[in-house]
């Protein structure tokens, strides 16, 4: 039997429905992967199947005794207990015991002899639930999750707050353990350990994450969440990805064949008098069954449209530090740190929570001044900063007047927009864009601070911990974006992939102050770590501005060859930008209203551009790899 069954269910908060007549079985030993755009409803999806929700309609089945353990994606705030305590309360009523026995013994050795009889009551209780067994368990998952029991849990930094929650999830040994965004705050370090032991855990595991690597490693099933319904798609990460594109156009491609016929039958109800006296009653009831399936299509919404505004050039130096120290209360953060950046760089900087990270920014921006060493900046620059705790966002103001600070126009990259319609390309509508900061999601408070940052012209973006709470297709653009970006980028960031896919070098903090600077992005780092090889000097490491997987090159290119590959992404980008037009053509009613030579050189244009498309892209990727 499985472990939880969903059947048809539904859920909706009165408007439409979050979950639309749903099916789910999660089975013994599956990690399943639930993703889905912000929004979507992937929390309320967990939340019932814990237990925390009940559904409009529809049945959920749990095999009896089931254990369900569950970690939310907020921390809890007033947990001022200790560590042990917190941990322990996973035991329910018998943790609630054990954690009053220590602390009761605690106060007897301080001097407090006149709680021995409760001492003695708080004994012969555990005695009877069989509570000691249990403090050895409590025991063991401290030392296990390496927890130190009296620490007090609300002094604790944000990853070992999470650490702490986990351990008292799977303290009750769960068959079932709940996830949403167990990476969020965690260190690289503390994302890895996690991997690991989630990849030892005996039970089932459904889990909501942006972090691609985790998927990559964790997860033995995806399913989506998309307008309400539930798809499942066993297997990797990548042959959903994959699968799930097929899924798109075949869905647009029976979209636009219902629009066709639906366009064809209001026609043919709108003729003259004589079809209307002799029309067919049969025919007129299924152009109206066509009416109400077509009011009842949710679309699907629309990609946000990122774009910067990336100013005037540089300088060509952007930054050069030398033998840089900081250090708070006689601890060096920063210890004789030297580089230099130069205008196109885009540095990923990675390192342990505490480590100095965001400090190393500040330095760099100016916001610190260093105790030992200078920092040189360079000429003409403009600067964006992305700050991870969203200080910049006026919580009692609107989307509209945060982005556009009471103006009703706004201008980006020379053009002149209303800012209703710049923010719908960050997935606003017009009604939500009027809404006050304080009651947005974590993922619409990044969408607006990149919409605020990006409104203004920059050729230096610093961003600290931009990918918390997207989801994974505007992570995905965000990456694009900054891989188009012709201006400079400093990038703090725990997301493994996203490191990988944008930065062409990295700075790590590797303990005691001391700041190294390799090649390439996260991997590479843990490749030159492990063969031993030495950091790379700062002047070395700027030999190039590409992307990490097109750096190395077996040759030369010629001069025609060199001006093929820069004309290439142009190229394709035109392709691309037609095939697109054609596709949306394709799916509204006039199309096939149209004569049969017309309709059939548009899909002959069409073919023909999958194929120029194809020819493009292999020999974009035969010279880049020469």
């Amino acid at each position: 039997m499985s472990l939880v069954t969903l059947r048809s269910i539904s859920l909706g908060f009165g408007g439409p429905p979050v979950l639309d007549k749903v099916d789910l079985q999660i089975e013994a030993d599956e990690r399943l992967c639930l993703v889905g755009r912000n929004g979507e409803g992937k929390s309320t999806l967990l939340k019932l199947v814990a237990g925390g929700l009940h559904a409009e309609e529809g049945e959920i089945q749990k095999r009896r005794g089931l254990r369900i353990a569950s970690l939310a994606q907020e921390v809890p705030g007033g947990l001022h207990s200790s560590v042990y305590d917190v941990v322990a309360a996973g035991l329910g009523e018998q943790g609630r015991l054990l954690s009053r026995h220590q602390q009761l013994s605690h106060q007897i050795g301080q001097g407090g002899e006149d709680l021995l009889d409760e001492l003695t009551r708080v004994q012969q209780a555990l005695e009877t639930a069989g509570g000691w067994q249990l403090g050895q368990r409590v025991e063991a998952t401290l030392s296990r999750f390496k927890l130190t029991a009296g620490d007090v849990f609300s002094q604790l930094s944000g990853g070992l707050k999470r650490r702490v929650l986990l351990a008292r999830a799977l303290i009750d040994e769960p068959e079932l353990l709940l996830l949403d965004e167990p990476t969020n705050h965690l260190d690289i370090d503390a994302i890895r350990w996690l991997e690991d032991f989630l990849l030892e855990f005996k039970g089932a595991l459904l889990f909501i994450t942006h972090d691609r690597a985790l998927i990559k490693k964790l997860a033995t099933r995806i399913i989506e969440l998309d307008r309400g319904c539930l798809t499942s798609w066993p297997g990797n990460y990548q042959n959903y990805l994959e699968r799930k594109q097929a899924a798109l156009e075949a869905e647009a491609t029976r979209e636009a064949l219902f629009d066709k016929k639906l366009a064809q039958e209001e026609r043919w109800i709108r003729q003259g008098i004589k079809a209307r006296r002799t029309r067919n009653e049969g025919r007129v009831r299924a152009l109206q069954q066509l009416r109400e399936q077509h009011g009842r299509r949710r679309v699907r919404s629309g990609k946000a449209r990122l774009r910067l505004d990336e100013g005037e050039l540089s300088g060509k130096l952007v930054l050069e530090a030398e033998q840089v120290s900081h250090g708070y209360d006689g601890k060096t953060v920063i210890r004789d740190f030297s580089t230099v950046i130069l205008r196109g760089d885009k540095i990923g900087i990675i390192g342990p929570n505490g480590s100095g990270k965001t400090t190393l920014l500040d330095l760099l921006l100016g916001r610190l001044t260093p105790q030992q060493g200078r920092i040189k900046t360079g000429t003409k620059l403009q600067i964006a900063y992305f700050d991870q705790h969203r200080a910049q966002l006026k919580e009692d103001q609107s989307i509209i007047d945060n982005v556009a600070d009471g103006s009703d126009m706004i201008t980006v990259n020379g053009q002149t927009r209303h800012v209703i319609s710049y923010l719908q390309d960050f997935l606003f509508s017009p009604q939500r864009a009027r809404t006050p900061v304080s009651a947005l999601s974590g993922g619409e408070r990044n969408r607006l601070l990149l919409a605020r940052l990006f409104a203004r012209p920059s050729n230096l973006l610093l961003m600290d911990e931009p990918t918390n709470d997207l989801d994974l297709e505007t992570l995905e653009l965000l990456e694009e974006l900054l891989l188009d970006y012709t201006g400079t980028l400093l990038l703090v960031s725990h997301d493994r992939d996203f490191i990988d896919n944008v930065v062409t070098s990295t700075l790590v903090l590797e303990g005691d102050g001391r700041v190294a600077e390799y090649v390439g992005g996260y991997q590479d780092w843990l490749r030159q770590r492990k063969e031993g090889a030495p950091a790379v000097p700062a002047e070395e490491s700027k030999a190039s501005n590409k992307p990490r997987s097109r750096r190395n090159t077996a040759r030369k290119l010629s001069y025609k060859e060199q001006r093929e590959l820069e004309a290439l992404p142009l190229l394709i980008e035109r392709l691309e930008e037609e095939q697109a037009q054609l596709h949306e053509a394709m799916t509204q009613p006039g199309f096939y209203q149209r004569s049969a030579g017309e309709i059939a050189a548009d899909k002959k244009r069409l073919e023909a551009l999958e194929r120029e498309l194809t020819t493009a892209y292999e020999r974009w990727e035969i010279l880049e790899n020469m």
